[in-house]
């Protein structure tokens, strides 16, 4: 049987890893797929970098267009990103018949169900392994692997820079500033590094796993974003000291009213295995009602790691590249039509426990007051910890009695909103020295 005839949109960091592997790999992934997969075009406007990658035995064009019309291409790889020029181009790549691989969160996050749809309606794959946690098989083993199970919930370190910010924060008590300069300087973190910072690359991700886990559409808008630029260093060191870490999580969970969908600095018990994934490693927790908890770890960024991905994409559309569309694995996991229009939760509509740390006066009587306040929003407190005031780095700046101190409270679960409301009561206290700092936690049972 002749080799499926392969055109990739962009060669940089991923696509050149997915040639070389594939190249690497030919004669195991042929015994794997059944035929042979050769990348025989590239679209790049760079065609002069493209060729030094692929060499001579393969058609550089800097057009992309023209690589979705050549009719001997049986698969489109999009690897340029963003949501402009790769939404058309996937949507034409689709028109024409031809099966799509992106490793492109944010174009799905945004727009996947006008891609899936249309996808649907032409009887093409659109695959994306590689869109979540990098070379890690969560795609898979949410649509296929567990799909026996209800899915309760789903939790994710799926952020590198951020991990690996958060970890050498953790590791050597320095501030966040600090950190990024170094993750740039290291090459974990972009010049800009804004969507990875503020959560929202995270935010594309958690959105496509709560798609795939409960059944409904990809709703980017409808989550709730908030990244790690305002962790201090004293309330890593506090975490610690009550036996937790912060990481950045993306967070999916189902509720009797809603699903919950929300991407944040969270406390874990240091206990848990997630929590002790360091350094720009991924890892994504799934608790199924029949399975239980299962966790899938790796590098969810990379050269050859994403490739695996893109690559394990193109093997299963090879299988399944002459079968009838209606008994494909739908691109959500559940069958178009069974999609639930089940709403996305607000954020105040949201169940977590908290970590507040509160700059007080030295006084009698404060610690009461407070949690008098939270006792009237039916807030519950699981830990108390008091400590002299600190600078951000953690450094004691006075002893206690001579002005002010750290008041770290942990709290049960309770519902966002209540939180908001006791937050702002404590907040107008004339003995609330300084604006309160308020860090959600998971137990992650």
């Amino acid at each position: 049987m002749n080799p499926i005839q392969v055109g990739l949109l962009g060669i940089g960091t991923v696509g050149s890893g997915t040639f070389k592997v594939l190249q690497r790999n030919q004669a195991e992934i042929r015994r794997r797929a059944g035929r042979g997969i050769e990348i025989t075009m590239v679209a790049d406007l760079d065609t002069a970098r493209a060729r030094s990658v692929v060499g001579d035995g393969v058609t550089v064009v800097a057009d992309a267009r023209a690589v979705i019309a050549n009719p001997d291409i049986d698969i489109v790889i999009e690897l340029i990103g963003g949501y402009g020029i790769a939404r058309t181009l996937v949507l034409e790549a689709i028109a024409a018949g031809k099966h799509v691989v992106t490793a492109n969160k944010a174009l799905l996050a945004v727009h996947g169900s006008e891609i899936f749809a249309a996808a649907s309606a032409k009887g093409v794959i659109v695959a994306f392994e590689a869109a979540v946690a990098g070379g890690i098989p969560i795609i898979k083993a949410l649509r296929e692997g567990l799909t026996a199970n209800r899915i309760d919930w789903v939790a994710g370190i799926i952020n590198g820079t951020t991990n690996f910010i958060l970890s050498e924060m953790r590791s050597k008590g320095l501030d966040f500033g600090v950190v990024l300069k170094e993750a740039q300087r290291l090459g974990y973190a972009e010049a800009d590094p804004t969507f990875d910072i503020e959560g929202v690359d995270a935010a594309h991700k958690a959105t496509i796993m709560s798609a795939i886990a409960f059944g409904v559409p990809v709703q980017f808008d409808k989550a709730y974003v908030e990244g790690i630029t305002g962790l201090q260093a004293a309330d890593i060191r506090y975490a610690e000291q009550l036996g937790y870490r912060i990481k950045l999580l993306g967070i999916t969970k189902r509720r009797d009213h809603g699903i919950e969908l929300r991407v944040h600095p969270t406390l874990i018990p240091s206990t848990r295995l997630i929590a002790n994934v360091e350094g720009a490693m991924n890892a994504v927790l799934v608790h199924g009602d029949a399975v239980g908890p299962t966790l899938y770890y790796g590098k969810g960024a990379g050269s050859e790691p994403t490739a695996s991905a893109v690559i394990a994409d193109l093997v299963d559309i090879t299988r399944l590249h002459t079968a009838d569309p209606d008994h494909r694995v739908p691109h959500l996991a559940f069958q178009p039509g069974s999609l639930s229009d089940t709403p996305i939760l607000s954020i105040d509509d949201v169940v977590t426990a908290f970590y507040l740390r509160l700059q007080v006066a030295d006084q009698t009587g404060v610690l009461a007051r407070i949690t008098g306040i939270l006792a009237e929003h039916g807030i519950s407190i699981d830990a108390v910890l008091q400590r002299p005031g600190a600078d951000g780095d953690g450094t004691p700046t006075r002893v206690r009695g001579e002005g002010d101190t750290d008041l770290i409270i942990l709290t049960h679960d309770t519902v966002e909103g209540r939180m908001k409301s006791a937050l702002a009561q404590m907040q107008a206290l004339p003995t609330v020295l300084a604006p309160i700092v308020r860090i959600r936690k998971e137990e992650l049972n």
